[in-house]
């Protein structure tokens, strides 16, 4: 018997209210998740700040030691890698809103226009300077401080505001490399997971997008992929700081051979990224053109994906990753299987595509160019160079070993 309307309505809206509790627990375990992430970041900089305030107020007697634990918080705060150029940069910034902020106050006194002049002059002078972003907003945030909190106190400060502000920098520096270093693996581990663990969902959509000859999903996939994008600018910058701690912090001394591993593959993750870019828009396009598409190609593509979370795990584990290999050369021998059955012209593209992107990943498993390129060969078994030697004359065609082309980092419309 049909449903009545009303029934329906009440499906519907059950439906709905089931999406949103299901997407409220979601956002509760991802805010959770954001919270014990960042914890020890938290941790870092309360410890920090306090390390600053005591070497400030019982060592050299400052009574009110501002910006000391300013100093040590905005050096741990500060983006990850590089805190040893930053903390010089902030130490440069403090002395400029320390100087302007203190000359114009003994000219003009304090109040909301000095206050707007003072800010304006440390910023201008930064930039005359060559200061970065982090220079100029420690500069302007001195000088606010300066005007609004320092100027009542001035006659009570016994120790220059720059020696706090070094201070502050070296209790930073301490807590990051001696008391509590990150684990610069995990660290890294987790910045690279949102990029390659979206690189291989897609890559598995456009395998099931072949599979049922979906042209929109596979379009879809591949609009997606872009976010990729953005994950590899934090992958790049989780490397910085990891290679950081692992040289400052001793107790992660053992950490630097899976590190290095770690940071040598990072090269050819992003080359993978853009060759995947290229092979799932041809597959929009040999869809569109209702290309013979054989099946063994749809199930390259998804080992290929498998290939990819392989290589996360195993690089997050810090071990070999054999099994990373192994799967992208399976990957390479179906796509040479799938050449062989017959494919059209954007068909015979995404055979290149993903015999290239097999290639990256296993240069990113460690394996030396010219080792790769004959695993490649083998794992193909000859069936797919025509297809390399006809894709590799098209102008949106991206080889692992010519890595200065990158004329297939833009996933957009297939056609």
């Amino acid at each position: 018997m049909a449903k009545t309307p009303v029934e329906l309505d009440r499906e519907r809206i059950a439906k709905l209210a089931k999406e949103l509790r299901n997407r409220s627990r979601a956002t509760i375990r991802d805010r959770w998740y954001a919270v014990r992430f960042n914890l020890i970041l938290a941790l870092q900089a309360a410890v920090a700040a306090a390390l600053a305030w005591i070497g400030s107020h019982e060592f050299l007697g400052n009574p009110s030691p501002v910006f000391a634990p300013i100093s040590a918080i905005g050096t741990l705060a500060s983006s990850v890698g590089q805190r040893f150029r930053r903390t010089v940069e902030m130490i440069f910034g403090i002395a400029i809103g320390i100087g302007i902020g203190d000359a114009l106050v003994y000219g003009a006194g304090s109040g909301p226009w000095q206050l707007g002049l003072i800010v304006f002059l440390s910023i201008v002078v930064t930039i005359f300077l060559g200061g970065g972003p982090a220079v100029i907003s420690q500069a302007a945030a001195t000088a606010v401080l300066i005007v609004t909190i320092e100027a009542p106190l001035r006659g009570t400060i016994e120790s220059p505001r720059v020696i706090d502000a070094l201070i502050g920098g070296f209790s930073g520096l301490v807590v990051l490399a001696l008391l509590l270093p990150l684990n610069p693996l995990r660290v890294v581990d987790r910045a690279a997971r949102p990029a390659l663990g979206q690189l291989a969902d897609e890559l598995s959509e456009t395998a099931e997008a072949l599979k049922a000859r979906d042209a929109p999903r596979a379009q879809a996939a591949l609009d997606r992929l872009r976010q990729v994008e953005a994950h590899l600018q934090g992958f790049e910058e989780a490397l910085k700081g990891g290679r950081e701690t692992a040289l400052l912090a001793p107790l992660r001394w053992h950490r630097r051979g899976a590190l290095f591993r770690y940071v040598e593959s990072s090269e050819y993750i992003e080359h993978a990224v853009h060759n995947s870019g290229t092979l799932i828009r041809r597959a929009v396009t040999a869809l569109e053109d209702d290309e013979s598409i054989p099946e063994v190609m749809s199930n390259a593509v998804a080992s290929l994906a498998e290939a990819v979370q392989l290589l996360r795990r195993e690089l997050g584990q810090g071990v070999r990753p054999d099994a990373a290999r192994e799967q992208a050369l399976q990957a390479i021998g179906q796509a040479g299987r799938a050449y062989a059955e017959g494919v059209g012209f954007s068909g015979s593209v995404v055979i290149a595509q993903l015999r290239t992107t097999g290639s990256d990943l296993l240069r990113a498993t460690g394996i030396e160019r010219l080792e790769a390129n004959q695993l490649v060969r083998r794992a193909a078994g000859g069936h797919a160079d025509a297809a390399v030697t006809e894709a590799a004359q098209q102008p949106e065609f991206s080889s692992s070993d010519r890595p200065a082309e990158r004329t297939s980092s833009d996933p957009g419309r297939a056609r």
